[in-house]
């Protein structure tokens, strides 16, 4: 794998986002908010989560002191998560961006929430985080569909190769 593998999926992973950004602003709070069967209780928690999962681990990268869950934190509004993720998915862009080709072998270490010690190559984060992002807005399609939203297109990596032709 290579720092532009890398650097193509932060961009895949940006675009998906970005689809998926602006159907969470058509939906209502009701919507937002509507208990549903899934991984988490409704689309709020989803993308919390999910935007929570990119900025923690940008915070790892980052080597922020105590990085924080944002789900077990988080209190703000649709918008304001959304701007989280934005700027997350952003973020991790450009630290991918500014990596040399061999730091992609770098090992961070960090604790998990249950206190262990573990470590992670960079290249392994990164495969991680996108495959992490791409789950959950694949749920989030199917939340959105059980609430009544119904103006959803593919966010498949094809789709998003074919759209730069």
């Amino acid at each position: 794998m290579t720092k532009s593998y890398f650097i193509q999926l932060a961009e895949y992973n940006i675009w998906a986002n970005n689809i998926c950004h602006s159907w969470l602003e058509k939906i209502s709070d009701e919507q937002w908010k509507k208990p549903i069967e899934s991984s988490f209780k409704s689309i709020a928690e989803t993308t919390v989560h999910t935007a929570g999962a990119e900025k923690i681990w940008f915070d790892r990268l980052s080597k922020v002191e105590n990085p924080v869950f944002l789900l077990a934190v988080f209190k703000g509004s649709k918008d304001e998560a959304v701007e989280i993720w934005k700027s997350t998915s952003q973020e991790l862009k450009l630290f991918i961006e500014n990596l040399k080709e061999t730091e992609l072998e770098n090992s961070i270490g960090f604790r998990l929430r249950d206190g262990r010690a573990t470590e992670l190559k960079y290249y392994q984060i990164f495969a991680h985080v996108f495959n992490h992002s791409t789950y959950h807005k694949g749920q989030l399609v199917t939340m959105l569909r059980q609430v009544g939203f119904t103006d959803l297109r593919s966010i498949d990596f094809s789709t998003y190769i074919w759209s730069l032709k």
